[in-house]
This record gives structure tokens, sequence and C-alpha cells, in this order.
């Protein structure tokens, strides 16, 4: 059996959705790199010669880092925390090595991550790939020793460090379906948010959310593989239509399933005719109303249905 990965939660108690098909996550958020600390930068090819300066008066230390490496994730944590140690007597700059081609050539980036000092202008390299805490910190030790020697003694001036906000408190139906969904109890879910809408019909968080649920139900015991292939086999079929696009939508290829289901849309009529519909506005309410996508599909739906 192959179980769709499941997407994370968002603030609202929801499976949050925002995240498919779109770029790499900034830092802070969930998939990203560290929020940075005080002595902490990330640079980019615009920002570098500023980059360069600064190491004509304290040492800087580079972390060039990738998406695809999960090495770079601990690496890049590691020597943020050893910078905030040091305290300003020494820069860690980030950089994506993929966003940034020109950096990485510069300094002879072959994989991530990599990690090297730029010493008054001059870069060094350091190391290349997964390296563990306590053999990092005597690296670092040598270049401040080195820069020391060279006369960079400067003192990194702390950046203002945003405090997190801390995260809305939910109505306690949607704090109980989101520890549901967490445990992956999504009956108690279910029933959580149609609870909540009983309360209060106009509740859209809730509607979304119980959309968002049904869709993990749907999907929880699913076969990609024999889904894809009783969907390309049967092209009239409803039911296999209709499982496709739920997967399709869970894996991010949302445009491919609204396409879908409207095309079932103009092939189908009656009974078979209203349950595309209703499926395409709970998928709706998955996405998001004001997501573009949705914008498109609804014109679309309204176009084959009048």
């Amino acid at each position: 059996m192959n179980d769709p990965q499941r997407p994370r939660l968002d603030a609202r108690g929801a499976v949050d959705l925002s995240s498919l098909a779109k770029p790499t996550p900034p830092p802070g958020s969930p998939g990203g790199l560290p929020t940075p600390g005080a002595y902490v930068v990330d640079v980019d090819e615009a920002s570098f010669p500023e980059l360069v300066r600064q190491s004509t008066q304290y040492p800087v230390l580079v972390v060039l880092w990738a998406t695809w490496s999960e090495a770079s994730q601990q690496v890049v944590a590691d020597l943020g925390a050893l910078a905030d140690e040091d305290a300003g007597r020494w820069l860690l700059a980030r950089v994506d090595l993929d966003a940034n081609p020109q950096i990485a050539q510069a300094f002879g980036a072959q994989s991530a991550p990599m990690v090297a000092a730029v010493l008054a202008g001059q870069p060094v390299p350091l190391f290349q790939g997964p390296a563990p805490r306590e053999q990092i910190r005597p690296v670092v030790d040598q270049v401040l020793q080195a820069a020391q020697a060279n006369g960079l003694t400067g003192t990194v001036t702390a950046r203002e460090v945003p405090q997190e906000a801390p995260e809305p408190e939910l109505p306690p139906l949607h704090q109980k379906a989101y520890y549901a969904i967490e445990r992956d109890d999504l009956e108690t879910a279910t029933a959580a948010y149609e609870q909540a809408l009983r309360e209060n019909p106009r509740d859209h968080d809730a509607r979304a959310g119980l959309a968002q649920v049904g869709l993990l139900a749907r999907t929880r015991d699913a076969d990609l593989a024999a889904v894809r292939t009783a969907a390309a086999d049967r092209p009239t079929d409803v039911d296999a239509q209709l499982a496709v696009a739920d997967l399709d939508v869970l894996g991010g290829k949302v445009v491919d399933a609204f396409d879908r289901l409207v095309d079932l849309l103009r092939a189908t009529a009656g009974d078979d005719r209203e349950r595309v519909r209703v499926r395409l506005v709970e998928l709706f309410e998955v996405v998001g109303g004001e997501d573009p996508r949705v914008v498109a599909a609804r014109r679309a739906m309204a176009s084959a249905l009048y």
C-alpha cells in the first residue's frame, strides 16, 4: 500500500495544503532553514560583495546549502548555534547553492553543504558534506585564530531578531479537530468540524477543515499505482476519476485534478454529474477559494454546467 504523504496542519486546525507546488519555504517556516539569529545573514549574488567588504573587519563563515540536501539543514543549524555562542566574533552567511550558481562557482562547491571562510576578502575552503557539531567547533576556532593573527578583530553588530508571534488560539472544536488529525483520528476530526458548522454555518475555517479531512480520509488507504491504472483503463468510470483527482490534489497536481473533473462534468449526466460537481466544490474548499487555480476552475465548471 502506498500511503500518500500527509500535509501538515495550519494554524486554523485544518490541513495546510498551501505549500503544494510552491517554491522553497522561507526561513522559519516548516521545511525551511531556521530563522536567522543575531549573527546570521542570508546572502545572494547581489549582496555578496558587501559580505566580502565585511570580511576585512571580522571573519565570515559561508555555508552553501541546498533544499535537496538533508545534511545542509543540520550543518546550518549547528553553525548558527556556534555563531550565537561566539556572540559577534564572526558572521555566518547562508547561501542557497542552487539559486546562486556564481557564488557556488567562486567557492568551487561541488555539493552541499560546503563551508568556507572569507578572511580579508580571500576565500578559505573549510569542509564539505555533513559534520557533527563537535567537529565543526575546532574548525571555527582555527578560523578565529587565523583572523586574530591577521588583525581581523572587529565585532559583528547583532541584528535584531524579530520575536515570533504566538499562534492564535483555536476555538475548542477546531482545537479538538487539530489534535485528532495529528493522531490520525479522522473520524473525531470530522465530527468536531461538523459540530462547529452546526453551531455556526458561516464558519468557513470549519468548512475548509471538513473538506480537507474528507480528502485525507478518502486517500488514507489509497494505492497510488492502482488508482492511476484504474483511471487510465476506465476513463468514463466516475469513481476511478474521482479517486485519481483526490490523489492529484494531495500530491500538488491541483490543475490536473480540476481539469480532469471539469472534463468529466461535460461527459456525465444526472446523478453522476452531480457527484462530480460536489467533489469539485469540496476540492475547491481544500485548496482555498482565493487560489487563482480555484478561480479559473470555477469558471470552467460553470461553463461545463450551463
